[in-house]
């Protein structure tokens, strides 16, 4: 292995301890001096042998990587370990309020069974939690410490910035935590929290020692000329004490809830319109068209429930189930985690407004294209939203399917659908090349027509579509 084979992963490099580095498609993660003994002290334990074969700690292991590579990449590394690759990274801002939740109760359930064995996490961020279907699983090996008498749980400010803070501003405010994170990379902090609760949500379990307190805490060390982390270090401060810590916040999280179950789009395949028979058709064109090939990941815009991403999942690895509707997502994301599915990853995303590059230089958190790219696309009931209610054009549209390089069954719902119908009722009628006809011109020059068939008495028409040029702009 040659430095020139090693490409750096911008989403790390604010660990000093130990940064992730790719060759191929394996994942690597070069180690400091210091994160070397404390991953030699980790891999001695059952705890990780335990959590590694339970799947909730990333597969890792030690990696034969030449020290003079390391040191060409940065003289503070020493040493390197091995990570399983998982099938795809997503960011919390993209998850529904389960799934933060699930993860957050991971996190704390993790500092509980290290500090059994002497060790504990040092950092407690919600990007270090990752997703194989609806598993949850700990990503960031270097965050495990040897833990001392006297040494707090030093990630519990970070803990309740990126879990407690945002599941809570949702069960108590009914406002959606995914802006805040998207807007925050380091969450939302105790003196924001602090001011956005009315005095009735100071009553809620939890609240004020995990929120007041800390907020009041947090100014009083502002001001102090002393070392509050040495100053603990003095204290008898036991591993019970944590864990009472850690005892209450899970109880705290165990008890909020999003609130509604219901939205506008959530029970759409329940309380649709649309006959049995033309629903058959389209799940057969789906199946059809899905059934061509083994595809290696597939990405369904605009899931809703899942329907269609569990028909793709039979001739798929992997499908990113994603839609804008997190009350829809919460249900499907429900069902698959009572199911045990590792093969299919839901995500709340509004694709007319989808996550960007983030954080430091634009390049710690990838917009979606740049993480992994799609060789099937399911997109179906979706573009006359976009069109119509977000006012994309739909030769936008059309280019914006075509840049995925991916084969595509879209479905186009005409004007004369109800749905198109209902969108336009109150609006006025500037559409002017929402058409059929004009949508046919556009595919035509960017992609191959391999299959069609309509439903719904021809309002709706149904096409599987392989790219003339794969990513053509």
């Amino acid at each position: 292995m040659t430095t020139t084979d090693l490409k750096i992963d911008g989403g790390s490099f604010r660990d000093r301890e130990g940064r992730v580095f790719y060759r191929d498609d394996r994942v690597f993660r070069a180690l400091s001096a210091s994160a070397l003994e404390d991953w030699k002290a980790l891999s001695e334990t059952d705890f990780f042998r335990r959590t590694s074969a339970d799947g909730r700690l990333v597969a890792t292991k030690p990696a034969e990587i030449p020290s003079a590579d390391l040191h060409q990449l940065s003289p503070v590394w020493v040493a390197a370990i091995e990570h399983e690759r998982l099938p795809f990274i997503s960011y919390p801002y993209e998850w529904c309020f389960g799934q933060l939740r699930d993860a957050a109760l991971l996190n704390l359930d993790l500092v509980s069974e290290a500090l059994d064995e002497g060790l504990i996490l040092k950092d407690s961020s919600a990007y270090n939690i990752q997703w194989i279907g609806s598993r949850p699983v700990h990503i960031d090996i270097p965050s495990f410490q040897r833990w001392q008498p006297g040494m707090a749980w030093v990630g519990y400010r970070q803990f309740c910035q990126h879990f407690l803070y945002p599941l809570m501003l949702t069960a108590f405010r009914g406002v959606s935590f995914r802006p805040w994170l998207r807007g925050a990379l380091d969450g939302i902090t105790p003196e924001e929290f602090n001011r956005l609760l009315c005095w009735r949500d100071r009553f809620h379990k939890g609240v004020f020692s995990h929120v007041y307190l800390q907020s009041k805490l947090l100014t009083m060390t502002a001001k102090s000329t002393s070392s509050l982390k040495t100053e603990l270090r003095t204290t008898d401060l036991g591993a019970e004490i944590i864990k009472r810590n850690l005892r209450g916040l899970r109880k705290a999280i165990k008890r909020l809830d999003p609130g509604s179950k219901k939205s506008e789009w959530s029970s759409y395949a329940e309380t649709h319109s649309y006959s049995e028979t033309d629903e058959a058709v389209k799940r057969d064109f789906v199946d059809g068209a899905a059934a061509t090939r083994r595809w290696r990941l597939v990405w369904d815009f605009g899931c809703n429930t899942g329907t269609y991403s569990r028909i793709a999942a039979e001739h798929a690895d992997y499908v990113i189930a994603m839609d804008g509707d997190d009350q829809a997502v919460e249900r499907l994301y429900s069902a698959l985690r009572s199911e045990g599915n590792e093969r299919i990853l839901p995500l709340v995303l509004n694709l007319a407004d989808p996550s960007p590059d983030l954080g430091w230089n634009g390049k710690e958190r990838k917009a979606l294209p740049r993480r992994d790219r799609p060789e099937l696309i399911l997109s179906l009931a979706l573009l006359h939203h976009l069109a119509i209610t977000t006012n994309i054009p739909l030769a936008d549209l059309v280019r914006w399917l075509a840049s995925f390089g991916a084969h595509i069954v879209v479905e186009f719902v005409r004007r004369s659908d109800p749905m198109v119908e209902r969108l336009l009722l109150n609006r006025d009628d500037i559409y002017h090349d929402y058409h059929l006809i004009e949508f046919e011109r556009l595919i035509e020059k960017r992609f191959r027509t391999l299959d069609r068939t309509t439903t719904h008495q021809g309002s709706r028409v149904l096409f599987f579509l392989e790219p003339i040029e794969m990513g053509s702009p």
